[in-house]
């Protein structure tokens, strides 16, 4: 039983630097401009994503946005390597227009549109943070959930679960 346990963890870890690899993500809304009604009748607001490794992060914001109803784009960055969301220790990865920007701290990792999901390293349980509109400041947790290395049919990525409303983008507070 422990020699299995073991190679399917090793099998794990060699999976998740595949392109070819399905990635089942589960994002949190964990911090933004919500009103106390909506977040009263949503305690929990996720979004459960399917994601290819060949998939850049650029997609996984896409596909973000749309779960969560969204209707104008703003800056975004995503932080992998940390403890979490708002780890200013962990490695960020923003839109090439972030790079020329003197005010970021410490300085962008990679871009959006090159950076794969398989690139990154991920593995079952690890987390990290999805930063969306950098004046409303929406912060997401994301979960990697399970990778596996048979993609059924399909086009990816796809929500495959909604957990909660999707709060306004532009809460009314009056």
């Amino acid at each position: 039983m422990a020699k299995t346990k073991k190679s399917e963890s090793i099998s794990q870890k060699a999976v998740s630097s595949s392109p070819d690899a399905l990635y089942v993500l589960e994002v949190f809304l964990i911090e933004g401009p919500i009103t106390e009604e909506f977040a009263a009748l949503n305690p929990v607001v996720s979004r459960t994503i399917e994601i290819k490794g060949s998939n850049t992060l650029a997609q996984l914001h896409k596909i973000i946005f749309q779960a969560f109803d969204r209707e104008d784009e703003h800056m975004y960055e995503f932080q992998v390597g940390g403890r979490g969301p708002q780890d200013p220790n962990a490695r960020r990865y923003c839109l090439k227009a972030a790079f020329s920007s003197s005010d970021l701290s410490p300085a962008p990792t990679g871009d959006v549109a090159t950076t794969t999901i398989a690139s990154l390293g991920l593995s079952v349980d690890d987390a990290f943070g999805y930063w969306f509109d950098f004046g409303d400041d929406w912060w997401h947790q994301i979960d990697v959930q399970s990778i596996s290395d048979k993609v059924p049919s399909g086009k990816y990525p796809k929500i495959r679960e909604r957990v909660g409303d999707s709060p306004p983008q532009y809460a009314d507070f009056d």
